[in-house]
């Protein structure tokens, strides 16, 4: 349609929330001076029947729509606009991961911008006893026992103030308690004196960590990257801290990006240590108003230094002048629904556009990551030793074949446990599977019980006396007959969390066992309250999943234990085998991080496997290489580009249906370097009660790869196949189920 002018109307063109590629023309609020309005405000608009909010993304002269069918803006808001630079890194991130630029903007702001509601300006970050609160007996609380906690922790604090994360560590909800403790008049609200206030002096940095930063502060202010591989252990966290105070003595911001939600308070209470300047932690953990007041800390520059997780990319940034991304090679930082971004990918290109140093940290770094090193994209900085007097742990295969188990325990885990604990030292096994079992089956006939909403087991849970989906949530009562024969012999298949604890209580039964997994760990401040546990030696044995093999310095544990190697062996996922090397590594760092020995098991039906014996015998850089041949032999990233055209519907022929006529339109536009493989059902056909394929586009360089899916993707919404599906594009893949 030609376009057609609104003769002297300026038209608004606004994002907004929804799966359309595509922007909204607005005619301005009527009375508002649209001169004062600028890219990045928010703006209200009346949408379909109701109202939504968007962000203004440039002021037009003309439109495809006539003049006369325009609705004018309900009103256009200034205060908290997204800056320039991030409306850029949004239009450049929906660009390149070929996704909805309202749905991207949404992504960068905090919920309370995107409805109609402000930030408090209220920034109470510190709280302190009254005197009548230092004087006040807490045994008169034993009736609210929770305030009776919160007031015991502030009277046997040495610290004049508490901070949010201090809160957070009591281990239960804390802000209820707070405002009944104020409203007493027995708590009060503080802020730190931070000219009475000095910082801890950092730990002296041996040889290689005061090369690395030298090396980075000599880049302050320009773009590098550098990839700080260290072994575990080794002081990464030192060299960030460094790295940050140079970037602090120039009076710029910090940020810090973590993968989990667990790994913030253990780092906001190392920086609060270290630093004077005020910190603020973004994630999901936080409510809305907290989020949205870590936003505005960012955004005026309140907030020096800036911890959080993925979406913490997005913060704006007054004064930006390091960006550090620990854990790198983290699945945790690739979103796996809806805007399906990688924050270390979005981390660079945005350090890159503000011309500032980045700092990628891990001690398994990704391959691709490594192939960036080699062909010297990025500088490498190395940390081979531990730090102080610590030495690498020893590393044993135990062949699980032929053996007498008890439960999923071998006879020499169980005597090396022994052998520890009457050593007084801690234990640390590791299972990636909570729950009691991963299956329940009938002993007679063969029955497994089945999720009635996807292809997969349900998993037995024990301590709820249920079955559970781990994919799609649904639960029910745990099956006392099979379903199929009636029959009562029913058993389990596998072990999970539940399981080992139950096992490990028999064979120690005078042991304190520490169980950490998303079911014991629901509450706020649950995980790190069991980390401290840990730390001040209240626990013996620890078990968990992944929670537990990232980041934490637990000194005390000397032996680690690895349950189950097999299950990364003989996956279909070409990922599998870097990830299985990379949870093997940070599990062996948990071990030994103290001055006392460290020692690690790691049981296995497949001691032979040529590349888990070259993890372990040769360490991780030579699996690294081994791996690497064989990813550029079968032309696999990063040797390849590739993108995953999902789909997913409620019958099991329409996602197959639109992939085809999805794969028959690419191939009249793709060029002969891009490889179209599928459409296949999905790995778990089925989830959710939603049927799912996929079709796969593999292209031998970036580019091709982008401009078949900008002609491409916008084209499928208009395919009559796409009402009857969900679909989603997925540029660099990062998990192929």
């Amino acid at each position: 349609m030609a376009l057609m002018s609104t003769k002297n109307s300026l038209i608004l063109r606004v994002a907004v929330a929804t799966p359309l590629y595509r922007l909204f023309d607005y005619l301005a609020p009527v009375g508002n001076d649209i001169s004062q309005l600028s890219p990045g405000s928010r703006i209200e608009i009346p949408f379909g029947k109701g109202k939504r909010f968007g962000v203004l993304i440039e002021i037009a002269t003309n439109s495809e729509i006539a003049h006369d069918r325009l609705r004018h803006a309900i009103r256009c808001i200034e205060k908290d606009k997204l800056p320039g630079e991030l409306l850029a890194l949004c239009q450049w991130a929906a660009d390149y991961y070929h996704h909805p630029i309202g749905e991207v903007i949404a992504t960068a702001l905090p919920t309370l911008l995107r409805r109609d509601e402000t930030i408090s300006d209220a920034k109470i970050n510190y709280w302190s006893l009254t005197q009548t609160g230092k004087e006040y007996d807490n045994k008169a609380l034993a009736r609210a026992p929770r305030q009776q906690a919160l007031l015991s922790q502030f009277q046997c604090s040495d610290k004049p103030l508490l901070s949010r994360a201090d809160l957070d560590r009591c281990g239960f909800a804390w802000h209820a308690p707070l405002k009944a403790l104020i409203e007493k008049q027995l708590l009060q609200q503080s802020e730190p004196n931070s000219n009475a206030s000095t910082p801890t002096s950092h730990i002296e940095l041996n040889t290689d960590q005061d090369n690395a930063v030298k090396q980075i502060k000599e880049r302050l202010n320009d773009f590098t990257c550098f990839l700080l591989e260290g072994v575990t252990g080794s002081g990464k966290t030192e060299v960030y801290f460094d790295a940050m105070q140079a970037a602090l003595d120039q009076n710029k911001q910090c940020l810090l990006l973590v993968p989990e939600i667990g790994l913030t308070p253990q780092l906001t209470q190392r920086i609060q240590k270290r630093f004077n300047d005020l910190f603020v932690a973004y994630h999901s953990g936080l409510n809305n108003s907290e989020r949205a007041r870590a936003w505005r800390d960012a955004a005026d520059g309140t907030a020096k230094i800036i911890v959080g997780t993925r979406s913490a990319v997005f913060l704006p940034l007054k004064n930006p002048g390091l960006i550090i991304v620990d854990e790198e090679h983290d699945l945790s930082f690739k979103q796996q629904d809806g805007f399906r971004y990688h924050a270390r990918d979005i981390a660079i290109r945005r350090a890159q556009k503000l011309n500032i140093p980045i700092v990628l940290g891990s001690a398994t770094p990704s391959l691709e990551s490594n192939e960036n090193t080699r062909n010297k994209r990025y500088q490498w900085l190395h940390l081979p030793k531990r730090g102080g007097d610590a030495k690498p742990p020893t590393v044993e295969l135990i062949d699980m074949r032929r053996q007498a188990l008890k439960g999923s325990l071998s006879p020499l885990l169980i005597s090396h446990i022994q052998a520890t604990l009457d050593k007084q030292q801690q234990v640390l096994l590791f299972v990636n599977r909570r729950g009691y079992a991963p299956a329940l089956f009938c002993h007679d006939c063969g029955w497994i019980a089945k999720c009635q909403r996807c292809d997969a087991n349900m998993t037995v849970h024990h301590a709820k006396h249920c079955l559970r989906c781990h994919h799609c949530g649904s639960q029910r009562s745990l099956d006392k007959q099979c379903k199929d024969c009636q029959s009562e012999e029913l058993t389990t298949l596998g072990f999970g969390t539940e399981q080992i604890e139950d096992t490990l209580k028999g064979l120690f039964p005078y042991q304190r066992i520490i169980r950490i997994d998303r079911d014991t760990t629901q509450q706020k401040g649950s995980m790190n309250a069991l980390l401290t546990q840990v730390e001040e030696g209240q626990g013996d044995i620890l078990i968990g999943t992944q929670m537990i093999a990232k980041g934490h310095h637990l000194p005390n544990v000397t032996l680690a234990a690895i349950l189950n190697a097999d299950q990364g062996l003989f996956a279909t996922d070409f990922r599998a085998l870097e990830h299985l090397a990379q949870l093997i590594v940070q599990v062996t760092g948990r071990a030994g991080r103290g001055n006392k020995a460290g020692h690690v098991l790691i049981q296995t039906h497949h001691p032979e496997h040529i590349l888990l014996q070259t993890l372990i015998k040769d360490g991780y850089r030579e699996f690294c290489q081994q791996l690497t041949r064989e990813r550029k032999d079968a032309e696999l990233p990063p040797f390849s580009y590739m993108a995953l055209l999902r789909a997913e519907a409620i019958d099991e022929t329409s996602p197959m249906q639109f992939l085809q006529s999805a794969k028959e339109h690419a191939e009249t536009i793709a060029t002969d370097t891009l490889y179209l493989l599928g459409p296949i059902p999905a790995p778990m056909t089925k989830r959710a009660g939603r049927f799912r394929a996929q079709l796969l586009i593999q292209a031998n360089d970036r580019r091709s790869l982008h401009q078949l899916l900008r002609q491409w993707v916008r084209q499928l919404s208009s395919n009559k196949l796409s009402r009857k599906v969900r679909w989603s594009i997925d540029v660099d893949p990062m998990d192929m189920n």
